[in-house]
């Protein structure tokens, strides 16, 4: 059986997740199938309400201790648990973990980065080191859906953030997936007039983020996707919440540039 990984953005567990989930259940009589989820939205609504106020680079959080506590509490907290919860309520077994659970993600302390010019310091952001998917496989064996989330965890024992679209790529390229979903509210690429692209190559994708109509976010989910197609994984798509089996709504991301 193929094996499907599936990004769920932040911005989409607010809702109601049992059709989600339904979409899930309808996928795995053709696939394995992993969740990675973040919960940038979540984390950042909560360290408002705590008087402090995140900061974003090129849609990567720059992660101080009180922003990685932050983390802690709502993604591994709150909404990992949600989202296990909701799996239940319509039959899907699911199970939830971080990135640190059987030590499935290791990582290492990001060094600063050059960005526009300026020196930045990412904190305590890691970068994906090595990808261990026993705990992982051993889930898809007993027929159940792993929930993956941040942190990653360093050889001493240290917690880190990770962006959630690089775990979801680092799982795939592990688990030798032949597909990769990164869900977005937006259902997936929009051009610059704000209409759906069915596909997406390397080349436009360049342009766009010259000229400005890829950025942030979205900008971090093609750079994710275009390296999963470099690396081997064999389809990857940019799509919402109701493409996961029907595709018409997504964006399909290739390697070559269309003629």
């Amino acid at each position: 059986m193929k094996r499907t990984v599936i990004k769920l953005g932040g911005a989409l567990l607010d809702g109601d997740l049992q059709p989600f989930w339904q979409e899930v259940e309808r996928l795995q009589s053709s696939s394995d199938v992993v969740l990675v989820h973040g919960g940038g939205p979540q984390t950042t609504a909560l360290a408002e309400r705590l008087g402090h106020t995140p900061t974003i680079v090129h849609g990567r959080r720059v992660t101080t201790p009180l922003d990685l506590d932050i983390l802690k509490w709502v993604i591994r907290g709150e909404l990992n648990l949600k989202l296990t919860a909701a799996a239940h309520a319509v039959g899907v077994r699911a199970v939830g973990l971080s990135g640190a659970d059987g030590g499935t993600l290791s990582v290492q302390r990001r060094p600063p980065w050059t960005v526009d010019g300026e020196h930045v310091d990412f904190g305590e952001v890691g970068d994906a080191e090595v990808a261990d998917t026993t705990v992982i496989s051993a889930l898809l064996q007993a027929g159940v859906v792993p929930v993956l989330c941040p942190p990653g965890v360093d050889r001493s024992g240290d917690l880190f953030n990770i962006n959630a679209d690089t775990i979801a790529l680092e799982i795939a390229l592990a688990l030798g997936a032949e597909e990769l979903l990164l869900l977005t509210g937006s259902g997936g690429v929009l051009d610059r007039e704000g209409q759906l692209l069915k596909r997406l190559d390397r080349v436009t994708a360049d342009r766009a983020v010259d000229e400005g109509w890829i950025a942030g976010g979205m900008k971090v989910k093609t750079d994710i996707g275009f390296k999963a197609l470099d690396k081997g994984v064999k389809s990857v798509w940019i799509a919402d919440l109701t493409s996961i089996n029907d595709r018409s709504g997504a964006t399909r991301l290739l390697s070559t540039p269309l003629k």
